[in-house]
């Protein structure tokens, strides 16, 4: 048996997410402990409380938040470019015919509970993916098998190439790497045991607390902790960190960008993302199956006008899920805000106006209610009523999973590989596919794309894919996001990243 060191967490309840109003918020700065919890924890105001920390379950962002200081994965994405760097796994090499890949594991490692990192861990973290079909393991789709050869070293065995291996194991902590046996050990929604720079020590309702791990491989962390406290509204969070309550957020209000360049209180930084924002209809809720009614709808709206309204300026408009300056971007851009056509599309589709589209949003993530509330106006001439439903988040995720929506708008964060933008949300019953989308030639394209080794063949599937899903309307495109965050001056030591993952592992307290 593994010796707990972990503290549980306040009661299960407390991980349900809290609805948000409104209206005005107050900033809590912590029961009694001024700036929550020392001078030398680092307080991050965030917008959304986790849904819960098993990192093989949860698909929410604001889990991996958390998670990302937590966890480790065999390899990790390099914080300028998104290559993927050893972490876990010192080096890793292939086989000449490319289906075995081996890694070699770092050593001196150890989990927060004390106990070793090695071999046996990396092959019950991953066969606990495959075996329970948790969230991703369509990630091992050509893996055939995980074995541990010796302690230090992990084989796996691949039945076609598969050239973006180590970003599928390693793109973000949905991957992560738990000690053997840790599911049946822990409470993994409420505790966690990582191999990361800090422990999970505490949460709430309004406040997740970690502690700096001394005996982390990279070396104990400069601050002794991080508090995530939940600021839903962006100007608050930025009145927070304007007031030295927090010294990091990335709760920043976008109309506010350009002002707060000038501004000496507070450092502002910016970085285009690998993010993509979207909404997306249900198949099985009609008239949202007729591909045609889709289609009007994707016609009707001014993608630029929802764009400037929820990001002002700090995004790009876009009709397809890969931002421009990568090598896999599809310049494909088929709809063009006509409202004249889209009416004449609904005509053809033989359905009724006026009718209502239910658009399900969260106020824990307000550009999704400004979205909606664009969208809306721009529906209303084609005799499209949108009832823009803003709901808490976990009740957000729970009515995603259960299909119990006419359409809803979110984003798809971290995105490091094209399979990441495209593979999950449109296979047919894909882990993410909660609109019900299936088309069998998408399918043969994703399939070919996903172990395909030469790159420009391999764009070619993917464009070839991205055209099927945009015209199929399965999701309906709207913007890539910049990212960007702001932090107390003379903090030091963290890096904005393309793929939004936030590390607070180097960080320094002015």
């Amino acid at each position: 048996m593994r010796s707990p060191r972990l503290l549980a967490l306040a009661a299960a309840g407390g991980l349900l997410l809290t609805a948000c109003g409104g209206g005005g918020e107050s900033v809590d700065t912590g029961g009694g402990g001024g700036g929550g919890g020392g001078d030398n924890v680092l307080v991050a105001a965030v917008s959304a409380q986790p849904d819960q920390f098993d990192p093989h379950v949860t698909s929410a962002y604001p889990s991996f938040q958390v998670l990302e200081n937590v966890y480790d994965t065999l390899a990790v994405p390099d914080a300028e470019d998104l290559t993927m760097q050893p972490s876990l796994a010192e080096s890793w090499e292939t086989s000449e015919d490319g289906l075995t890949w081996t890694f070699t594991l770092r050593e001196g490692v150890t989990f927060h509970d004390g106990s070793e990192f090695d071999a046996a861990d990396v092959v019950y973290s991953y066969n606990r993916i495959i075996d329970e079909e948790l969230n991703n393991a369509y990630r091992f789709a050509t893996v055939t098998n995980v074995e541990a050869v010796d302690p230090q070293t992990v084989e796996i065995t691949v039945s076609q190439p598969t050239p973006n291996l180590p970003a599928l194991i390693g793109g973000f902590k949905g991957m992560a790497i738990l000690p053997e046996g840790a599911a049946e050990e822990y409470d993994l929604t409420t505790e966690a045991v990582g191999t990361g720079p800090f422990t999970l020590e505490s949460s709430d309702a309004s406040r997740t607390e970690l502690a700096a791990y001394e005996d982390y491989w990279g070396g104990a962390p400069s601050i002794d902790g991080v508090e995530f406290r939940y600021i839903t509204e962006p100007a608050a969070a930025l009145t927070a960190l304007q007031n030295g309550e927090v010294q990091w957020t990335d709760n920043v209000p976008p109309q506010q960008i350009e002002s707060l360049e000038g501004d000496d209180a507070v450092e502002l930084a910016t970085t285009p993302s690998v993010d993509y924002w979207y909404m997306s209809m249900n198949y099985a809720r009609e008239p949202f199956g007729n591909p045609q009614v889709r289609q009007a709808i994707a016609t009707a709206i001014d993608r630029a006008a929802v764009t400037e309204a929820a990001r002002f300026g700090a995004a790009q408009p876009n009709q397809t899920a890969i931002p421009e300056d990568s090598f896999y971007y599809y310049d494909y851009a088929p709809y063009d805000a006509n409202a004249q056509e889209a009416q004449s599309l609904i005509q053809q589709a033989g359905v009724q106006t006026p009718l209502t589209m239910g658009l399900m949003v969260t106020d824990e993530f307000p550009e999704t209610v400004t979205a909606a509330q664009v969208i809306a106006s721009q529906l209303e001439p084609i005799g499209i009523t949108v009832d823009v439903q803003t709901v808490d988040f976990a009740t957000w995720l729970d009515r995603q999973a259960q299909g119990d929506f006419d359409a809803f708008l979110l984003g798809w964060l971290g995105n490091i590989d094209p399979f990441d933008f495209y593979h999950a949300q449109h296979i047919t019953d894909g882990s993410s596919n909660y609109q019900g989308y299936s088309n069998p030639e998408v399918d043969r394209l994703l399939d070919s794309a996903a172990t395909e080794t030469d790159e420009d063949a391999r764009k070619d599937l993917y464009d070839q894919a991205a055209k099927l899903i945009v015209d199929d309307v399965s999701y309906l495109y709207l913007y890539n996001p910049d990212v960007v965050q702001a932090w107390a001056p003379g903090l030091s030591g963290y890096e904005i990243r393309a793929d939004k993952a936030i590390n607070f592992e180097g960080v320094e307290l002015p």
